[in-house]
């Protein structure tokens, strides 16, 4: 959720970390702020709502040159989103500044004892105790900023990220992890920390992964890390492998409509280098054996959102291919239901981000139950992939825009190409049974592409609904989790009601909101001699048109037997019924980009929602 940069290096630090914060936008947030190490002190500027109101105020304000600083952007979770709970916090002394992403879960025991020992605090917020009780440490021992820091996160319980800076530490800017983001970057004569590798991607694209419960200590010319205890901690350096352009707009309106253009590559790359020249899969750099996976009796999927629909739709491949029993559960229910679980299940972890706070608890919960835990994501160095077993990338790029598009595509992908390779590594699926699903997969990029050339007409229907209160979405199989991923879309960029039924659910009461002239989108699945449930669908949008619904069908390319009941039809290309989301998804991302601009919406960020979920 928050935005966290920090900066120490040759630079002037307002300009590099106000960058940062611009880079880092697309988190979602409500208020800004940023703190530097000035000759004459601490100088801190802070304002709510976007970060264009912070550069106003430093504009009529402006801050000293620096060569320290630390920026935020806050999501709210304890206390108003206005300027006096937005960050950075500073100490009483005026000497030390603190921004925290996070929760703090004791804070309301350390406010009181703060209180009690005479400290006034101004927000309403959990972060501020922090930057007290850093003051409170250094002044017992002034000796050490990290240490201080140090000793303060072992009185914090919660999830938390920390920066902190000290005017008397005036080149150092240090940091604090605990199930919640950090990443450093690796310059010359600078370095840097965020939240995310796209806050410093301008400058560095070498980084460093923090792990768990390690304190971080920044000068110009070194990175010092240190678990909890002070004690030497080892670092994993990375490379990222994409530059600040793909962060940037490249000429689109929006980072949303560009990153659905990008499908198709992001796709292709998910595949590339995954397919042996006969057509068999490779994945032996996820990191689970051959044997780890012969043992598996049973699949559990742990995801959130959109990652969790994209579950949905694995669920039938997995089955389908490796005849392993497969269940898909939200990663904020799952812990809690006390689940089923042994060293013979495997836990599948989906994260764009790889920080999703609820799905890194329910694959910790796996682990302690001796599962073993497989990551697909997003995002090299994060917290998900680093503490599972084995992670599999899906090569997506950035995904700025906070409504996934091209992240559920590859994410789809990924999760075929896992059931594909259990199938082959048990025995389940052979030669040319592989090559012909792989050569399906491979054809997708360019059948995606297809369906891009022709969302002329998604945008003018969409100019038909721009009035609509409410939009039903039905399909059946994996269109059932389509509409669901239809829906979820709708309700996160055009704010209207919106939900995904299974066709064969609406006798069993959905069926009662239509209404004369409700849109109703139907995903119907290609035509096969043999598939029962084609009918079935086309039956469905019978019923719903009968009671005066207008209906919206995404159909196959030649399937003339929903032409009757369709008030607007969507052509996709044909394919078989397992990859059909990969373009039957395409059209709905940009139904709901469309109506939120029809609509006036921020598309990129939509209200009250962040694009990395990290609290629970």
């Amino acid at each position: 959720m928050c935005g966290i940069v920090g900066y120490v290096g040759r630079n002037q630090a307002l300009g590099v970390v106000v960058e940062g914060l611009r880079r880092l936008e697309y988190r979602g947030y409500d208020s800004a702020g940023i703190a530097l190490l000035c000759d004459d002190g601490l100088q801190s500027r802070k304002r709510a709502g976007k970060l264009a109101n912070l550069e106003a105020l430093i504009e009529a304000d402006p801050m000293d040159p620096s060569h320290t600083g630390i920026g935020h952007t806050r999501w709210a979770t304890h206390g108003a989103p206005n300027d006096l709970n937005a960050h950075p916090h500073i100490s009483e002394d005026g000497r030390g500044a603190i921004i925290h992403n996070g929760i703090i879960e004791n804070f309301a025991e350390l406010r009181a004892d703060l209180q009690a020992a005479g400290v006034t605090l101004l927000s309403e917020t959990d972060s501020e105790v922090v930057a007290h009780l850093v003051a409170a440490e250094l002044a017992a021992d002034p000796s050490d900023l990290a240490d201080a820091v140090r000793r303060v996160c072992r009185q914090l319980t919660g999830a938390f990220t920390l920066v902190v800076i000290h005017t008397d530490f005036p080149d150092q800017v240090v940091g604090a992890r605990r199930n919640s983001p950090l990443v450093v970057g690796v310059g010359e004569g600078e370095n840097f920390l965020a939240s995310d590798v796209s806050a410093f991607i301008a400058h560095t694209r070498e980084a460093i992964e923090l792990g768990q419960d390690q304190v971080v200590v920044l000068t110009p010319d070194a990175v010092e890390v240190t678990d909890f205890n002070g004690e030497p901690a080892p670092v994993t350096p990375y490379t990222v492998t994409w530059d600040a352009s793909a962060a940037e707009k490249g000429g689109y309106d929006l980072f949303m409509l560009k990153e659905i253009a990008e499908q198709p590559k992001a796709v292709a790359d998910t595949l590339l280098g995954r397919v042996n020249p006969d057509g068999t899969l490779n994945l032996d750099s996820m990191g689970l054996t051959d044997f780890e996976l012969r043992v598996i009796d049973k699949i559990v999927i742990v995801a959130c959102g959109t990652a969790y629909h994209s579950g949905m739709i694995a669920k039938y491949a997995i089955e389908h291919w490796t005849r392993i029993p497969c269940e898909v559960e939200l990663a904020s229910e799952f812990r809690y239901r006390d689940p089923i679980l042994d060293p013979r299940t495997l836990v599948i972890a989906i994260s764009q981000s790889g920080e999703t706070m609820d799905t890194l608890m329910a694959l910790r919960h796996a682990r302690e139950q001796k599962c073993k835990v497989l990551a697909i994501c997003n995002t090299q160095g994060s917290t998900i992939p680093r503490e599972c077993d084995a992670a599999l990338y899906t090569h997506a790029g950035p995904e700025i825009a906070v409504a996934s598009t091209k992240a559920f595509l590859t994410q789809v992908v990924a999760c075929y190409l896992v059931a594909l390779y259990i199938a082959q590594v048990r025995g389940h699926i052979y030669g040319d049974d592989t090559r012909t699903v792989v050569a399906e997969l491979a054809d997708m990029p360019s059948k995606v592409d297809l369906v891009l050339d022709t969302t002329d007409g998604v945008r003018d229907i969409a100019l038909q609904f721009a009035a609509a209160r409410s939009v039903l979405f039905i399909g059946r199989h994996v269109g059932f989790p389509v509409a669901l991923e239809g829906a979820l879309k709708l309700k996160e960029l055009a704010y209207m009601h919106a939900e995904g039924f299974a066709a064969g659910e609406l006798k069993h009461g959905p069926i009662a909101l239509i209404e004369e002239g409700m849109p109703v989108v139907v995903v119907v699945g290609p035509p096969d001699a043999d598939d029962v449930l084609h009918e079935k669908i086309v039956s469905n949008i019978q019923e719903v048109r009968a009671r005066g619904a207008r209906t919206i069908v995404i159909a196959q390319e030649g399937d003339e037997s929903v032409v009757p009941y369709s008030d607007y039809l969507i052509r996709v290309p044909a394919c078989p019924t397992l990859m059909q989301p990969l373009v039957a998804t395409v059209p709905l991302q940009v139904f709901a980009c469309e109506l939120a601009t029809l609509k006036g919406h921020d598309v990129d960020q939509p209200r009250n929602l962040a694009k990395s979920v990290t609290v629970e």
